[in-house]
């Protein structure tokens, strides 16, 4: 094999493993990484992807009002959520909400570090109630 061939075959083996490394990293950084969405977005994902809403809010937040279809209230705060953390299937889907959307994402965040895949910070309880959902 000539010389100028062989350059062109190894930078083109170079392209394709660095575009692959890249591909692969990028995919990984996506899949650890808390996905936040607007209560529009939820209301439509919900239908599309059911799941499980957990308020993570202290249980006087709680207690003043939450959204009707929580499933579960697990407080940040107080150490509950994390408590809970080995109970939660990995394989389902959960959307997380506080009253601002800053605790929701920090606890989302220990679901994906824990390696939870399908976590989604959907926000703070008035804006929430405001797009439209119930509370009780």
């Amino acid at each position: 094999m000539n010389k100028p061939i062989l350059i062109i075959a190894l930078i083109g083996i170079a392209v394709v493993m660095a575009i692959t490394l890249f591909s692969n990293t990028e995919s990984t950084q996506e899949s650890n990484q808390v996905m936040d969405i607007s209560p529009t977005e939820f209301l439509q994902k919900k239908d599309q992807q059911p799941g499980i809403v957990i308020d993570v809010r202290t249980q006087k937040e709680y207690d003043a009002g939450h959204l009707a279809e929580a499933d579960r209230h697990y407080d940040l705060l107080n150490g509950d959520f994390e408590a809970q953390l080995n109970t939660l299937d990995k394989n389902e889907t959960y959307y997380l909400y506080c009253r601002s959307g800053n605790r929701s994402g920090k606890a989302a965040q220990l679901m994906v570090e824990n390696g939870f895949e399908n976590v989604y910070n959907i926000g703070g309880f008035e804006d929430l109630v405001s797009a439209g959902l119930e509370s009780n």
